[in-house]
């Protein structure tokens, strides 16, 4: 195995928090593979960049020999995560779980190793429990304790209802580090509270505390709102290579750099004698080109990665464009404005309705990429080539409302 030193440097790379640091070096120094825990509830059937930043933590992990059990969350699944949510949410289906499920398994090993990851589900061990076991777990925490947690807290003193079968998340999320005798358990800065729960029960079962490390949330395109499929700020990993390229291509230069981070397998050293590259005079643009070729040869292959930059550089660098095309700046709040206005404005359609029909018709793109969100919207800083139809283009500059 990897030297101690070397192992934590690459644990902890892009990592919000680490606890508790000092457990998890005597973890390493037994030498023997470490059980790796990362949950997700199967509540929607697609993965983006935003949920491969832990995924890509696991990959780390496997990396360095240790032993990556990937929960799919098919009961807690039904509960549905209240974490950051200020109202209750409808519970799934088992029949709607089971068939994203399948989904999830497909993707993950786009980035895992099939043959080093143990994919779970906590049905095994939920559905058992029935009501006197779902009673005895419940013993062992305390309403005061589960109100606490941040959500839960503004909730209740700002009248919002909370329903029982929410304040079991938590304890269910626990409960799986208890089965699954995890060694540590992955997640984002969000759901810190639900981790450090599975450290508190595992000393109730007489365990050896799971240890807890967070990964920061990642930005979207916008730069601003975390990566989100209601935003359309997204990246899909199962979209088609074009449009990943052409998406990663419209980030500010700023965000590259964090998407460095938390998405590219590469060095530290090799990112940070790119950055110096850049402050030495080199187009930040080439950078970019390099890592739009490393995501989307991560999720279609490397003949993928080739042909979406052929066809970027055939649109943007040799006259695929329009040189007279017009330039237009429109102005957005806090909430972004909805794409279908910003075409309205761009004169690129003649009202929302056409907009909404162009998109649904796969005829509008930005920076060459497919839109297929009617709800996209498109937030201040945002700098994109709009397109609608063969013929009609924009350069669209969004500024920030005053």
């Amino acid at each position: 195995m990897t030297a101690i030193p070397e192992a934590l440097e690459l644990i902890k790379r892009g990592c919000e928090e680490l606890l508790v640091e000092s457990e998890l070096v005597e973890k390493l120094k037994t030498g023997r593979p470490l059980n790796v825990k990362l949950g997700m509830d199967p509540t929607a059937p697609d993965l983006h960049l935003g949920h491969t930043v832990v995924i890509n933590k696991l990959r780390h992990f496997q990396d360095l020999g240790h032993h990556v059990q990937f929960l799919i969350g098919d009961f807690t699944g039904m509960i549905g995560d209240p974490t950051g949510k200020n109202q209750t949410r409808p519970p799934l289906t088992r029949e709607q779980i089971q068939e994203n499920a399948r989904t999830y398994q497909k993707q993950v090993f786009k980035i895992l190793d099939p043959e080093r990851t143990e994919i779970l589900f906590n049905s095994r061990w939920s559905d058992p429990l029935g009501a006197e076991g779902m009673i005895r777990l419940c013993a062992r925490y305390t309403v005061a304790r589960i109100l606490e947690r941040d959500d839960f807290s503004k909730r209740y003193k700002s009248g919002q209802p909370i329903a029982m079968h929410e304040l079991l998340y938590p304890l269910m999320q626990g409960y799986d580090s208890v089965a699954m005798k995890s060694d540590i358990e992955l997640g984002g800065t969000d759901q810190k509270f639900n981790l450090l729960v599975g450290r508190e029960l595992q000393k109730d079962w007489g365990q050896t505390p799971q240890c807890v490390l967070t990964m920061p949330l990642l930005e979207g395109l916008d730069g601003v709102h975390k990566m989100s499929k209601s935003l359309g700020n997204y990246i899909g990993i199962d979209e088609p290579p074009d449009e990943i390229f052409g998406k990663l291509m419209s980030i500010s230069d700023e965000l590259m750099w964090r998407y460095y981070e938390l998405l590219s397998f590469r060095p530290l050293s090799e990112i940070t004698t790119l950055r110096q590259a850049v402050l030495s005079g080199r187009n930040p643009r080439d950078i970019k080109v390099m890592l739009g070729q490393e995501i989307v040869a991560r999720f279609h292959g490397q003949s993928a990665a080739v042909t979406a930059l052929e066809s970027f550089e055939a649109r943007f660098r040799h006259g695929a464009l329009p040189e007279n095309m017009s330039q237009v700046s429109v102005s957005a709040g806090a909430d972004g404005l909805a794409l279908v206005q910003v075409l309205k404005q761009a004169g690129l359609t003649a009202s929302t309705t056409e907009a909404v029909r162009m998109i649904e018709q796969g005829g509008v793109r930005l920076d060459g990429a497919r839109v297929e969100d009617k709800a996209m919207r498109l937030f201040a800083g945002t700098q994109v080539v709009a397109q609608v139809g063969k013929r009609k283009f924009a350069q669209i500059q969004v500024d920030r409302a005053t």
